[in-house]
């Protein structure tokens, strides 16, 4: 009766433990969407971590951007307004880079990070949307570059 006892303890043991496995699954490495500005935050403050430390891109950012606080804000509202059609952002992105002695090079390695970022703690429509969107952005602001630079009379509006 006993050695019956201890069995049905071992079983019983054993099935909560499988349950819990099941009802609880392990949300570590759960990916979501971005649902809102607190993702959009974490995104930037890791991409922008990510271009502090880039031998390419930190040079060049670090060389303009002297408080980064200002220029974190900026992209969180920008982001937003991009993602969530949330008004607040104002500015003129490619005014503010095309002065910078930037090409197709910094673009490419631009996108590898901001791919990365996104890859790394988001998945699904939006996550897509975004890195769809941050593609397009460098498509354009090179060919206006390029433009730009082959126009030397070229005024940014």
């Amino acid at each position: 009766m006993i050695v019956i006892f201890i069995l049905l303890q071992c079983v019983q043991s054993i099935c909560q433990h499988h349950q819990r496995s099941i009802i609880r699954p392990n949300f570590i490495d759960m990916k979501t969407d971005i649902q809102d500005l607190t993702d959009i935050k974490l995104f930037v403050d890791q991409f922008y971590g990510k271009i502090q430390q880039d031998e390419l891109l930190g040079p060049i950012f670090g060389g303009v951007i002297k408080d980064w606080g200002p220029h974190l804000e900026k992209m969180y509202q920008f982001w937003n307004a991009v993602l969530f059609g949330v008004q607040g952002f104002k500015g003129n992105p490619f005014a503010r880079h095309a002065p910078l002695p930037i090409s197709q090079e910094h673009f490419d390695r631009w996108l590898i990070l901001f791919r990365a970022t996104i890859d790394a703690s988001f998945e699904g429509e939006r996550a897509i949307d975004v890195k769809t969107r941050a593609e397009v952005m460098s498509v354009m602001f090179v060919s206006k570059l390029d433009h730009m630079r082959a126009n030397p009379g070229y005024k940014i509006l």
